[in-house]
């Protein structure tokens, strides 16, 4: 997605309190902002997440790209990031789901958005899940 896509959803997101419009409308999504992992540079990317208990489940799909998002990437490097989910605001870090965490997860993830049973059949890499857990203020 381009940058300027993106920029259009975040000036939405946190002008109506975390709901979307368009292509997202109903969908649960947050801002990721993470640090560049070459860059060191703060980006912040909109993406759709599952709870799992107090958890925030991302899939790193790149919409079945054959190559991770850069946000995967930054949080490889730099695994405490920021999420905003609704009007909310706080620190998270980040955990990568092993084979067996990760199918429960994308399952889940397919059931509440079925696009991403088709990113999976789009892409011969197999995409990763990353556990978002909120840290302490």
């Amino acid at each position: 997605m381009s940058s300027d896509f993106n920029k259009q959803i975040i000036e939405e997101f946190r002008a109506n309190g975390g709901r979307v419009g368009g292509m997202f409308e109903g969908s649960q999504l947050l801002l990721l902002t993470t640090t560049g992992a070459r860059s060191g540079q703060l980006t912040t990317t909109p993406v759709m997440y599952l709870k799992d208990g107090d958890r925030y489940v991302v899939i790193a799909s790149n919409a079945g790209s054959d190559r991770h998002p850069a946000w995967y990437h930054n949080l490889r490097a730099n695994p405490e990031a920021t999420a905003e989910v609704g009007t909310e605001t706080f620190v998270v870090k980040a955990a990568f789901a092993d084979d067996e965490e990760r199918d429960r997860l994308y399952a889940r993830m397919v059931e509440q958005a079925a696009g991403f049973a088709e990113y999976e059949a789009k892409t011969s890499r197999r995409i990763p899940v990353v556990v978002l857990e909120r840290l302490p203020a």
